[in-house]
């Protein structure tokens, strides 16, 4: 058993190893211009896109609009972008020319969902997702689905009907779909079909109802404006005053192209926060929580609102549970809403970073252990903690905040609750950089995660982090 789980966390070590350091490969669906958000979500993804290797922008239908596609409004975009790519290269390398993401611009078929999969349904943009499919590159190939999603469904169907199933297989599981519900019925047909495809969703359409929508887990970017759900964040994060003063009003071309606020402000935007570089996600592993939520493996059971039923595990909704001002929230949108204060603070700094000088702007801290992230101890056993090498490249102060996150671990699952009502860990000088508690008795091993957060003193204030895994093994 012991055995077991140690090799159990080798492989988490490796999975974190590998988050910081690969740039992952982009390839994004979007329904543009059916309502403004898509719009937003672009600009912001812009300002990361030095982070990644962007393959491919999909201008795609959606249950929002049907019959046709918007890929004017992508150029337009990057046009804007280009006038401001020199000037976010002086605060960090690495983002990408204009010209060469306007190469990465394409179309998708222009009818609804499974209407555009099938024989002469193919589209510029489902064959280029072939083609990068194929490249000889085996880092995995995310979709980030902001619309519908059946431009990747033609590029299955295609390869399904010219390929040997031993390739198909292989390529498919190259994938990884990170989709904002489903807006069209191609989802859930290719997750029946493909059942090795890596999945993120939360199941459902949103035609003549709100159902689904009020129970999907992306809404927690900003949904309390339309959808009205319980929330400790703060909600002038997300609505026209604060997009106005720290996007739109000063910050060069691309702020200019940030449309106003309708509905809910960026609503695909959580597919790509999932893959910010900043200490907290780990990709590959959904349930360990991210600026993009946080989600769990099983087959949900079949909702109304569900186009089918599920047939197989997909990624799909779980809850956190935060407790903001002496209240309590459990639910599926805390998974991402008890991160905006950071990732809005991130956004601001990087349309700063649009039009100021780097002495001008703000950095984020580099939040650095002097240990592994993979800790293994035994019951009663003092665990040190320390991020005293961690630093800001502005020079300014820096905070620190340790705690248990303990919605990733096992360790409460097989706890008391009586004994710990408040899901917390006793840490000792939780607020500086080194800290360390005492290693709780277990039966069985068990494992927790700790969050570091470094947060420096600039404006706007940036928050960087790291996780340390401690596994705990029962007393020697």
């Amino acid at each position: 058993m012991i055995r077991s789980i140690i090799s159990t966390f080798i492989i988490f070590a490796i999975c974190l190893a590998a988050s910081a350091q690969e740039r992952h490969r982009i390839v994004i669906l979007t329904d543009i211009e059916n309502e403004p958000d898509d719009a937003q979500s672009l600009v912001r993804y812009l300002t990361y896109s030095n982070q990644w290797d962007t393959e491919g922008i999909v201008a795609t239908t959606s249950c929002w609009q049907r019959d046709q596609i918007a890929d004017w409004r992508i150029y337009e975009i990057l046009e804007a972008y280009g006038k401001v790519q020199q000037q976010l290269n002086k605060h960090e390398p690495g983002y990408p020319e204009k010209d060469a993401l306007v190469k990465m611009v394409k179309k998708g078929y222009p009818d609804f969902g499974m209407n555009a999969v099938g024989p002469d349904k193919d589209s510029e943009g489902s064959d280029w997702i072939i083609q990068v499919l194929d490249k000889k590159d085996d880092r995995p190939v995310w979709v980030l689905v902001w619309g519908g999603a059946n431009t990747l469904a033609q590029a299955l169907w295609k390869l399904q009907q010219t390929r040997p199933a031993s390739e198909v297989n292989s390529l498919v599981k190259k994938l990884r779909v990170y989709t904002i519900s489903d807006q069209d019925n191609s989802g859930p047909w290719m997750r029946r079909v493909f059942p090795d495809l890596f999945y993120i969703v939360s199941p459902g359409f949103h035609e003549n109802n709100e159902t689904a929508y009020h129970y999907a887990t992306w809404i927690g970017i900003s949904g309390e404006r339309w959808y009205k759900f319980p929330s400790g964040a703060d909600t002038t994060l997300i609505d026209n005053p604060w997009v106005h003063e720290n996007v739109q009003k000063n910050h060069g071309p691309l702020g200019t192209e940030y449309p106003d606020i309708e509905y809910a402000m960026e609503g695909d935007t959580p597919t790509f926060l999932y893959l910010i570089n900043n200490g907290l996600g780990v990709p590959e592993r959904p349930d360990y929580g991210s600026w993009g939520g946080r989600y769990e493996l099983y087959t949900p059971p079949f909702k109304k609102w569900f186009h089918e039923p599920e047939t197989r595990p997909i990624w799909t909704n779980t809850e956190d549970m935060l407790k903001v001002k002496g209240k309590t929230y459990i639910s599926a949108q805390a998974t991402i809403w008890r991160w905006r204060t950071h990732f809005q603070n991130d956004f601001a700094a990087r349309m700063d970073w649009c039009v100021k000088d780097y002495k001008n702007a703000n950095h984020p801290p580099v939040a650095r252990l002097n240990h592994p992230n993979i800790l293994t101890v035994h019951s009663g056993e003092k665990v040190s903690l320390d991020a005293s090498n961690s630093s800001d490249p502005d020079g300014d102060k820096l905070s620190y905040h340790w705690y248990l996150y303990f919605e990733p671990g096992s360790y409460l699952l097989f706890t008391d609750y009586q004994k710990n009502k408040n899901h917390s860990l006793d840490i000792e000088n939780h607020n500086q950089p080194k800290a360390q508690f005492i290693a709780p008795d277990v039966d069985i091993p068990q494992d927790m995660h700790l969050i570091l957060e470094v947060t420096d003193n600039g404006s706007p204030a940036l928050t960087r982090y790291q996780r340390v895994i401690v596994n705990i093994l029962p007393k020697k």
